[in-house]
């Protein structure tokens, strides 16, 4: 091998571990991103539900959101607080949890659904235990109780979450939470109103 085959060679290779890195670095740092956007997300919307309790209304987090905050969503036992979404669409559950569309908001009565990114705002469900509380504040300030009375993995083609069922909250995610690909089923955590809070 002649010294320009040699020196070739040696570009080559550099090449290819320089595009390896820079792959990889890529792809960390997308991870990285959409993790630090949905914190970020997070100290604006509290900032939004801080303005909602003041006066009722609601406020978005940023001029050109989809969304705006509707509840609070907190399980004192794992140290999680999440502002909850108005909507379940795929831009609003990139920054948090998302109330679903056509079932009532908590407190209203029936079963209100919360969906949520099993990666980001929705990967501890799979640490929440029956008898677990979840707490709920509405957007006038009222804190309602629930206890984890059931978990199920559901297949999202043949199972639909009844709203006008009985009173409680069904928080909602993809499965397996170890997945990158989205398939067709869900991890549910059901929770109903503890007697006194209702």
């Amino acid at each position: 091998m002649n010294a320009i085959s040699k020196k070739a060679a040696a570009l080559f290779w550099a090449a290819a571990i320089a595009l390896c890195l820079g792959v990889g670095f890529h792809q960390i740092g997308q991870g990285l991103y959409i993790k630090a956007k949905a914190e970020v997300a997070q100290i604006l919307l509290e900032r939004a539900w801080q303005r909602t309790l003041t006066n009722g209304q609601p406020h978005k987090a940023w001029p050109w959101a989809d969304a705006w905050p509707v509840a609070k969503l907190e399980v004192p036992t794992l140290g999680k607080s999440q502002i909850v979404l108005s909507n379940a669409s795929g831009e609003a559950l990139a920054f948090g949890p998302g109330h679903l569309l056509g079932s009532p908001l908590p407190g209203a009565g029936g079963t209100s659904v919360i969906a949520g990114h099993r990666d980001t705002h929705f990967s501890f469900l799979r640490d929440l235990k029956p008898d677990d509380t979840v707490t709920l504040t509405t957007s006038d300030g009222v804190t309602l109780r629930y206890s984890v009375d059931g978990i199920e993995i559901a297949d999202a083609r043949h199972t639909q979450i009844d709203p006008g069922a009985q009173m409680g909250i069904a928080l909602v995610t993809c499965y397996p939470f170890d997945e990158t690909a989205r398939g067709p089923l869900r991890y549910i955590v059901f929770a109903a109103p503890e007697p006194d809070t209702i």
